[in-house]
């Protein structure tokens, strides 16, 4: 008989090894799938006995398939009384295209229609449809103009094991596929170490346990598909019961047997992420394994195999990918040579941080993202450590991607040292440490400093957009290697580095739900709410709440700090109503300073509702409440327009618009600064009293204000720009513009 087993991409060459491992002769890897030819009980025990497998299938014959009608006389051929009951349900599973054939429904539905109508012939009765749960399900896999038909022995997908499910809501990423954490531990050659007495499995990001489960069963020699309740062959009138029961004794009798192997069989689990440890126990259990695992960092003192599951980590989640190679590097110097470690992951991150290559690599689908499993031999030169490294002046050593980092750990000590000592003259806790002062490692560092009831330092990473030219992959480990450094150097938690990729210029609004459950701060003796993720700094003897986490802007615009101190100045020197006004406010940092200086009555004025609550929560626990600050939430070009024509004026105005915006909530199709300033700016002077002024601040770097249209309304601007550039930003001038507006 001929047989083919389907597998996931990239598995074909270790399903290929097992099925020789299980006694079948010749199998041959092919794309998605391994074939071989050989008696029936091959096929049974691939289908009882395969970690890898997705399915087995029994060829019955290839057909002819140019045209539909082709397939229809080619199946007809096939004598399916000979296969499917009298009364049994069909489903049929196609895959596969050609010229003529470009719908695998229709594919399916052809073959259908040539299997009812023979059995209607010969039986007078159809087959039944069941597409979830049928007893017997036809394979027609289309390739050019032939066409392989097939029963599935297999049923359900042999990755969802019998009797076994895995706990993954609780978890902060989904449990890994049971095939997926088969194929590491053929990758890692496990099956080798199970020959051994006392093998030992340590599993870097062991998730939900998977893992853990099957180097538990094959240590304990337990076919995979022992207590699977249900198969495919059960309803094919060729299903051979007695090589079946007698393949069920085998495995009865070595898994019987198997048992005693638990109690010299050692498993350890490494895992930060929240409910890991439990699920991995609680996994161990559902499958019946009398199996205890160790959690914790510490790695075995003998040879072990170490996997490590990185497919959990997104394309984006460079911060954790720094930790998580931290750790892969960690424990490679702290496992005994002989060792091997087999992990999964996207690129080539493993290999650049093991400072090695891989023995063994097999190119691999995880989720939608191309990744790869590969195997990496622990060598005397491993364990000593091989991966090049960053020695700090405390003595610290950082292991890194790139050996030329280390001229950044330099640059950026040296920075960081002059910048804390200004920050401490100037009394300024949160600061811009660094700003792609070396053009190859393109990032700027924010450091924020927390005051009671969140104290802590915290570091915010943005990463710019790297120039055409760049090799994707270095810039990739270049990110990495600052995301390792720059927490040794700042004194700051690796768990409490946030990073953002953006391109330079702040562009357009971001406003994002933060939706999390809020706390009471009890700060200058008012209440109000602090979301969690949210953290309180101080700025000027003002607090502000940031979010480090939810948003891509923190909610506090370090450059224009300055800014903020010359409002509260100017508010100091108001005379009269001293009446003051924020127009795309934001989270309200400059109505607080506003407040600070003096303003009896203040507008903030935003299209957000979200910042606008951050506002509220920003004035009142500065102490600044009452119905003399209003909070307006709408669109400000609109609302600048309708309150021309009421008698409201203010002494003091604060405008800093986004670069770009097309919020839903606006009157127009958009905002774009440079177009429309001129008609902003002339609106917003139209609301000063006489004596009034106007702070408009602006971040688009190429910005350039239309004097002439401005002068012909009678409009006085001053550029100040000069003077609101703080410290910490002086390498980068063009990081915002500011003028003075005035009536002429």
């Amino acid at each position: 008989m001929e047989f083919f087993a389907t597998c996931p991409t990239g598995f074909e060459h270790l399903l290929a090894g097992e099925l020789s491992s299980l006694g079948i002769e010749g199998p041959r890897a092919l794309k998605g799938q391994v074939a071989w030819t050989g008696p029936l009980e091959g096929g049974l025990r691939a289908c009882l006995w395969s970690r890898l497998a997705s399915r087995v299938a029994l060829v019955l014959a290839r057909v002819g398939a140019g045209d539909s009608d082709e397939l229809y006389e080619g199946i007809s051929s096939i004598p399916w009384t000979d296969h499917l009951p009298e009364a049994a349900t069909l489903a049929i599973d196609a895959h596969g295209t050609n010229a003529n054939l470009r719908n695998t429904q229709f594919l399916a539905l052809r073959t259908k229609d040539a299997i009812a109508d023979q059995l209607l012939s010969r039986r007078g009765t159809r087959p039944v449809t069941d597409t979830s749960h049928p007893d017997l399900r036809v394979v027609v896999r289309l390739r050019e103009a032939r066409a392989t038909v097939g029963i599935d022995l297999s049923g359900e997908a042999l990755f969802r094991r019998g009797g076994r499910r895995l706990a993954g809501r609780e978890l902060d990423a989904a449990p890994l596929r049971a095939d997926y954490a088969a194929a590491l531990l053929a990758a890692g050659a496990w099956y080798r170490r199970c020959r051994q007495d006392g093998p030992t499995l340590f599993a870097l990001y062991g998730g939900s346990g998977s893992v853990l489960v099957e180097a538990a069963e094959e240590a304990a020699d337990r076919a995979p598909g022992l207590l699977r309740p249900r198969w495919g062959f059960e309803g094919w009138l060729g299903h051979d019961a007695s090589a079946w029961n007698a393949l069920l004794d085998e495995a009865d009798e070595r898994a019987e047997r198997g048992k005693a192997r638990l109690s010299t069989l050692s498993l350890l689990a490494d895992d930060p992420r929240r409910g890991t440890g439990s699920a991995c126990r609680a996994a161990l259990r559902a499958a019946g394994l009398d199996a205890e695992v160790r959690l914790g960092p510490d790695a075995p003192d003998a040879e072990a195999l170490a996997t490590v599951d990185l497919s959990w980590l997104g394309t984006d989640d460079l911060a954790e990918e720094s930790l998580a190679l931290g750790r892969v590097s960690r424990l490679a110097t702290a496992l005994a040579p002989g060792s091997t470690i087999s992990g999964l992951a996207r690129g080539g991150s493993l290999a650049a941080a093991l400072g090695q290559a891989p023995v063994s690599a097999h190119d691999v689908i995880a989720g939608t993202s191309a990744a790869r499993i590969e195997a990496f031999s622990v060598s005397a030169d491993m364990a000593a450590g091989s991966r090049p490294t960053v020695t700090l002046k405390d003595g610290t050593v950082v292991a890194v991607m790139v050996g030329a980092s280390d001229q950044f750990a330099a640059r950026l000590a040296k920075t960081a040292r002059l910048r804390a000592k200004w920050a401490r003259r100037e009394d300024v806790g949160c600061y811009r440490v660094y700003d792609a002062d070396l053009p190859d490692y393109a990032v700027s560092l924010d450091l924020y400093q927390g005051v009671p009831p969140t104290p802590g330092r915290w570091l915010v990473a943005a990463e710019y957009a790297a120039p055409k030219g760049i090799d994707p992959g270095l810039a990739h480990d270049r990110l990495l290697d600052v995301l390792a450094i720059a927490p040794a150097v700042l004194g700051v938690a690796p768990s409490d580095v946030y990073l953002r990729t953006r391109e330079r210029a702040r562009g357009g609004s971001q406003y994002a739900e933060a939706g999390r459950p809020a706390r009471r701060d009890e700060r200058r003796g008012r209440r109000s709410e602090l979301p969690a993720g949210s953290v309180l700094v101080d700025e000027g003897g003002l607090t502000f709440e940031v979010n480090l986490a939810a948003r891509l802007d923190t909610g506090l615009f370090l450059d224009t700090r300055d800014v903020r101190a010359l409002i509260r100045e100017m508010a100091k020197a108001t005379a009269g109503s001293k009446r003051f006004l924020n127009l795309f406010a934001y989270t309200g940092t400059a109505t607080c300073y506003a407040a600070d200086g003096g303003a009896k009555h203040t507008t903030t004025v935003d299209l957000s509702n979200t910042y606008l609550e951050v506002a509220r929560r920003n004035m009142a626990r500065n102490g600044f409440s009452g119905r003399e600050h209003e909070f307006v939430r709408a669109d400000v070009v609109g609302w600048v327009a309708e309150q021309r024509h009421t008698a409201n004026r203010w002494d003091l105005v604060y405008c800093d618009p986004p670069t770009f915006s097309n919020s839903s909530g606006m009157r127009g199709s958009s905002f774009d600064v440079q177009r429309d300033h001129a008609e902003l700016l002339i609106g917003i002077s139209r609301l000063l009293t006489r004596a009034g002024v106007c702070v408009f601040s602006c971040n688009l770097r190429g910005f350039k204000p239309d004097t002439a249209a401005l002068a012909k309304a009678g409009v006085v601007l001053e550029d100040i720009t000069d003077e609101t550039i703080p410290e910490d930003f002086s390498r980068n001038a063009r990081i915002h513009h500011c003028y003075l507006v005035r009536r002429g």
